[in-house]
């Protein structure tokens, strides 16, 4: 490559990584072509983007963007995105179903170093719809036990003047 060209795809990168909320550094060592194929789908479909560049080339332009990259050995692909969470599932549930590959080899998250076991953990996230719903139902609870409890009081209070009531017709 030229040089004019390596400015040209550090520049591009530098733009899509200003706009990214995670980084992830992977290896991907040992997938053919036909599984490298199937990842970037599933990552296209989560709108997270994949890119194999050369380390050098991606430290470059994780530096420019104002993240402060760590040094790259081997073959290395750049995982990045605004959801950091689908992201790191899609990367986990694609490692157990092809003999976990790619490895994840760490990352950055919200301008912070992560961690293989970091990512991993980051999986085992409920999605944000799910935390939502969770969220929901935990403040809908108190709400209905109050709701509950003063609809049992208007029944005691209705039951108390039925037997007022038939109470003075009696008598």
């Amino acid at each position: 490559m030229k040089r004019t060209e390596k400015e040209q795809l550090v520049s591009e990168l530098k733009d899509k990584l200003q706009g990214a909320k995670s980084l992830y550094y992977t290896d991907f060592t040992g997938l053919n072509v036909k599984r490298m194929t199937e990842l970037r789908r599933r990552l296209k479909r989560a709108g997270i983007d994949y890119v194999v560049i050369k380390n050098t080339l991606a430290l470059r332009a994780v530096n420019e963007s104002g993240l402060v990259g760590e040094r790259l050995k081997g073959p290395t692909g750049l995982v990045f995105g605004t959801d950091p969470v689908a992201a790191a599932k899609v990367l986990t549930d694609f490692a157990k179903e092809n003999e976990q590959r790619p490895a994840v080899k760490g990352g950055m998250l919200e301008g912070k170093s992560v961690d293989a076991a970091q990512v991993k953990q980051l999986a085992s996230l409920p999605s944000r719809e799910q935390m939502l719903a969770d969220l929901g139902a935990g403040l809908q609870s108190p709400m209905a036990a109050f709701v509950g409890a003063l609809n049992g009081l208007l029944y005691m209070f209705a039951g108390a003047l039925d037997a007022l009531k038939s109470q003075r017709e009696g008598a």
